[in-house]
């Protein structure tokens, strides 16, 4: 018998040796529910059947960021629903779901919230209008008369679930421009509610695309070129095509893919494939080759990204000046569910099922690869074992490599990429070097700031080449460089657009991931040579800004800035705002064994209106993770054009032993709400580095970090 681990874990119960808890979740996950027939369908986000189940339609990807439950609360807060009737589907491909500010069908930049929040509320009052509708002409009441209450409208001596009222209101014309709540007025936004997904993922029950399992379901892996661009010049499949189980070796657009019975067959034949690679253009390249580019070009001019007041006279005019070099190296987004899709090409369609961010993308692929049309292209959207934007590009590489192997088979194939193929031939955050040179004045304010930042461009080449790439300066490489908001009088950007030829990609905060350690570690290099506490200078330069202002003080205090804490720690703090929402971090850090060990992190965010403040802590302390992993570990490196990390033991991730103690203080808001599944990631690396240097005396510049 084959048992998976999952099924292992749902059936053992008390069986099991050990200690196993046993216990019964009623199913709350995606699809768990059947229920009644003809439901109450308002609009392409909500169902209202007569059994008073509600189901929200969610267009945006879950990849633990928690979009399941902060979205269907949007609309459960203006229909007044009972929470406990909610069920949550994922959307299908549709032009009704498309992103409502990219108008793909597409998961990212912590936007989901931010572009939501009038639509999914707009779409939960009209569900409401209609049901009080119904109810008025119900009973021949005035609608003006009536209130709801938990899934029920509600008169002075009746009451209807809103399952009776659902057949009524199905028939009455839609209303436009129905009223929203005043937040004031909120009950179920700003509370702490649980994750709708999350029992499923406990016991088991939820389906993420590696779980996929179809009828005659065959499963592949492709050998993929060992240096980025390289091509197959030719191959002998024949010691591959003789493992017992494998059922056929094709060439496919990005290599050579083997099709067997199951994944350890495909990846061992997959091993005795006799291949003769062609490297291209890159044959040659080094991280190290890169540097010493890198750092030349950032000796000249380049394109002009800011130019406020007069940078050069002020740098010529300042008190004392200070000059720095700052590195950060290609990363990957390593998600903890390797890539992996399944598809199944008919002459009539395809279905593909995969955990991705980028449907619209995905079936713009299938239908070029297949000559479907691209109506005929089902994607269903499962759960994602992590994302932080690896599952959005656009060429949908391990799509198309499903697609492609299925294609002819007859049969459903998912390809599995090894999380070797995803950290060697995948997408990286781009390497980038920045140049920096800053004055301060006689009373140590900094007077001057010139950055020249050298990278490879994320955007280029993207369907937002055209929204964020202007006279060639891409807003997203020098994000937080150009709108920096401490009050520095002249100050100048530069940027060159390096090395093309790798393939980059957005990870986890895009820009941000380096000038935000870039500019708020060498912000700590000008208050220490203009002699002031860095949160001290840093409060003076944002009294124009109060709400960068207030999550910087709010993190100070909660931290005990300027506090004494034991011999041999010291303390760092940095601020970004990002995806229009602002955080601050103050990191503890001691220096063990010749290793780096942060002992505490406080965060204070200012995300607007918290739709569920769990969540946003949650969010914050992933990222805080997500971010102290890079910091301290996270480096890919070429040579020869070859990557030479492959998996976890040459790329960590932070280990259980590393974990500091995370304190999230949240801002009561009224603000709308903004992102949260990205902003905290900038500030954890200058504010752990800015720590290191209170406490070694000694400049951190480069990432991750090396003592």
């Amino acid at each position: 018998m084959s048992l998976s681990r999952r099924r292992f874990l749902q059936t053992s119960g008390a069986a099991a040796s050990g200690l196993v808890l046993g216990f019964y979740v009623p199913p709350r996950g995606p699809g768990r529910y059947v229920h009644a027939a003809e439901p109450f369908a308002p609009n392409a986000f909500v169902r209202i059947a007569t059994d008073d189940v509600i189901t929200i339609i969610v267009n945006q990807s879950e990849m633990g960021q928690g979009v399941y439950t902060s979205l269907p609360m949007l609309i459960a807060e203006e229909l007044d629903a009972d929470w406990k009737s909610i069920q949550v589907e994922p959307a299908p491909l549709a032009p009704e779901y498309a992103h409502f500010l990219f108008r793909l069908q597409l998961t990212g930049g912590s936007s989901s919230i931010t572009s939501s929040w009038q639509p999914f509320r707009t779409a939960g009052a009209t569900a409401r209008a209609l049901l009080v509708e119904a109810a008025a002409q119900e009973w021949g009441v005035d609608k003006d008369t009536l209130t709801t209450d938990a899934g029920y409208v509600v008169n002075v001596d009746k009451r209807a679930s809103y399952g009776e009222l659902a057949a009524k209101a199905a028939t009455l014309p839609v209303p436009e421009n129905v009223p929203l709540k005043d937040p004031k007025d909120f009950k179920l936004i700003g509370t702490n509610v649980k994750r709708i997904e999350g029992p499923s993922k406990v016991n088991g029950e939820a389906e993420f695309s590696m779980d996929v399992k179809l009828d005659g379901m065959l499963t592949a892996v492709v050998a993929h070129p060992p240096v980025c661009g390289g091509s197959v010049k030719k191959f002998d499949a024949s010691k591959a095509e003789a493992v017992p189980g494998v059922v056929k070796v094709k060439p496919i657009g990005s290599g050579i893919a083997v099709i067997a019975k199951d994944f350890w067959t495909a990846r061992i034949a997959r091993d005795e494939l006799e291949i003769e690679w062609d490297d291209g253009a890159n044959a040659n390249l080094s991280t190290e080759a890169l540097r010493t580019e890198y750092r030349a070009l950032a000796d000249t001019e380049g394109m002009v990204a800011e130019d406020e007041g007069d940078a050069d006279t002020a740098l010529g005019e300042a008190s004392k000046t200070l000059e720095a070099v700052y590195e950060v190296p290609f990363l990957a987004h390593a998600p903890m569910e390797p890539l992996n899709a399944v598809a199944h090409v008919r002459e009539d369609g395809c279905d593909i099922w995969a955990g991705t961010q980028g449907q619209s993308i995905d079936q713009m692929v299938a239908s070029h690869i297949t000559g479907l049309k691209p109506e005929q292209i089902k994607i269903h959207t499962t759960l994602l074992g992590g994302g932080f934007g690896r599952r959005a590009n656009v060429t949908s590489d391990f799509v198309a490599d499903a697609v492609q192997v299925a294609n002819g088979e007859g049969v459903p194939v998912k390809t599995i990429w090894t999380r070797e193929d995803d950290i060697q031939c995948g997408y990286f955050r781009p390497m980038f070097v920045h140049k920096l040179k800053a004055g301060v004045d006689a009373d140590g304010m900094p007077s001057a700031w010139h950055q020249r930042l050298v990278g490879q461009s994320i955007m280029e080449g993207t369907p937002f080449a055209d929204m964020t790439i202007k006279d060639g300066v891409d807003a997203a490489s020098v994000e937080g460089a150009t709108d920096m908001p401490y009050a520095i009088p002249n100050r100048r950007i530069e940027v060159h657009n390096a090395n093309k030829t790798l393939t980059v990609l957005w990870w986890r905060s895009v820009g941000h991931t380096h000038t935000g350690f870039v500019n708020e570690s060498f912000l700590d290099e000008v208050a220490h040579a203009g002699g002031k506490d860095p949160y001290e200078l840093r409060r003076e330069l944002l009294k124009d800004q109060p709400r960068h202002l207030h999550v910087l003080e709010l993190a100070a205090e909660k931290a005990g800035w300027g506090t004494p804490l034991p011999e041999g720690r010291a303390r760092g703090i940095a601020m970004r705002k990002s995806f229009e929402t602002f955080v601050a971090e103050v990191a503890e850090v001691s220096v063990e064994g010749g290793k780096v060990r942060v002992h505490k992190v406080v965060a204070a965010i200012d995300c607007g209106i918290a739709i569920n403040p769990w969540n946003v802590v949650a969010q914050v302390e992933s990222a805080i993770v997500f971010g102290l992993t890079a910091a301290l570990h996270g480096e890919l490196t070429l040579d020869k054009g070859r990557v030479q990390q492959s998996n976890f033991h040459d790329y960590p991730m932070l280990r259980m032993d590393e974990m500091p103690e995370i304190e999230v203080h949240v801002v009561e808001s009224d603000e709308p709400p903004t992102g949260v599944g990205e902003p905290g990631v900038p500030p954890i690396a200058p504010a752990v580095a800015n720590a290191l240097f209170t406490l070694t005396g000694k400049r951190v510049r480069r990432l991750p970090i090396r003592l």
